[in-house]
């Protein structure tokens, strides 16, 4: 189970998180919404070990991150797989080759590597393309061809930034179902969005990042019936003068 404990950090004299808790249960999707600028993916750093927190702690699998050392940081992210944005590929790689990277620093057997490679994309609905290159394959393939690297691995979390960003509606509803795919073959899901279609597609629970604490969280169908004005202003798309005013009335 991953937890955070009052998490705080700060870049220079500006406040990111203030004092975040937030629990993520096992087996289940956890999306985390909030404005851009929010700190969404540096909680995902934190979770991670990538930032350290100012304050407070992250908790996985009762492992307090910021006290474990190399060799303990290094078991902590082998279960641990990472979505990036923009799937953040080789592109001197082939698909083949960036799925079997951490495979290989693991060492696993060609034979091993080549089946979990296969597996790996059968899984995202990407067959044929192991010999491609980055550069060949569009948008939507890329973030897929990511997500069969972390895969790959075997994680018992997946870690995913902003997954949908830039996608078409057709593609952000396959990567929907993929997030889903994952959760159902018992991967614990931290999804960072501010695509709400997205969220309540895939989220078994959301939590809303607003001024640096999670200002709500709940299950979908909670967060929909909320009657925070921040939160509403927020999963209605409203414009930002409107939050303003909200937030000051709050």
């Amino acid at each position: 189970m991953i937890r955070l404990e009052g998490v705080c950090k700060a870049f220079g004299p500006r406040v990111i998180l203030d004092g975040v808790t937030l629990d993520v249960p096992d087996g289940r999707n956890t999306v985390i919404i909030g404005r851009s600028g929010s700190g969404k993916s540096v909680t995902l750093r934190c979770i991670i070990g990538l930032i350290r927190p100012d304050a407070g702690r992250v908790l996985v699998d009762d492992e307090v991150v910021a006290d474990l050392d190399r060799d303990g940081l290094t078991a902590l992210r082998s279960r641990i797989g990472y979505v990036f944005q923009f799937a953040a590929l080789f592109d001197s790689m082939t698909v083949a080759e960036n799925i079997a990277l951490g495979l290989t620093r693991r060492g696993y057997t060609p034979d091993e590597i080549a089946d979990r490679v296969q597996h790996s994309l059968r899984l995202v609905d990407l067959p044929g393309v192991e010999s491609k290159y980055p550069a060949e394959l569009s948008g939507g393939m890329r973030k897929r061809a990511g997500i069969a690297r972390a895969v790959a691995l075997r994680p018992r979390y997946i870690l995913y930034d902003e997954p949908t960003t830039g996608l078409d509606p057709m593609t952000t509803s396959v990567m929907d179902e993929l997030m889903i795919r994952t959760r159902d073959l018992g991967v614990t899901g931290v999804i960072v969005t501010h695509d709400m279609k997205s969220a309540f597609a895939t989220g078994d629970r959301i939590a809303m990042l607003h001024d640096g604490h999670i200002r709500q969280s709940g299950t979908p169908d909670e967060i929909r019936a909320s009657d925070d004005p921040v939160v509403r202003q927020f999963i209605e798309g409203r414009p930002d003068r409107a939050l303003a005013a909200v937030a000051g009335e709050a």
